[in-house]
């Protein structure tokens, strides 16, 4: 079973280059317009989190910190996505594993996901 990735970004064209770029290496994911259904717990865990910034209506650093601090999801990675030039400060401080900044090196993105996935062993129940 391959790992699944949930990604929350309100770029409709920044999830379809997800969902190609990550699908073409064979990641499953969970695409989310917004943070909604993070928020309230409303998915499947997934084995890692892509979470861009700037959200619609809420902030990408408050989902992360709210899935920090859930007994749940405190152990699965999130990554921080954001044209932000302070996104490394400020995703430390909400408790996100990493972070990449936007525009990114695609190859980068997959070496930084694949060395969470390696730590860790992937979550195969339905959360």
């Amino acid at each position: 079973m391959n790992p699944t990735i949930l990604v929350a970004d309100d770029d409709k064209g920044i999830r379809d280059i997800f969902q190609v770029l990550l699908g073409r290496e064979g990641f499953s994911l969970d695409l989310k317009a917004d943070g909604d259904d993070l928020l309230a717990d409303r998915f499947k865990l997934p084995d890692l989190f892509l979470i861009d910034n700037q959200l619609s209506g809420t902030s990408g650093l408050d989902i992360c910190r709210h899935l920090k601090n859930s007994p749940h999801t405190r152990d699965i990675p999130v990554i921080m996505v954001s044209a932000c030039p302070d996104i490394g400060i400020l995703s430390k401080e909400a408790g996100a594993d990493d972070y990449i900044e936007k525009p990114f090196d695609i190859n980068y993105l997959l070496r930084l996901i694949r060395g969470y996935l390696q730590k860790r062993k992937p979550v195969r129940n339905a959360g």
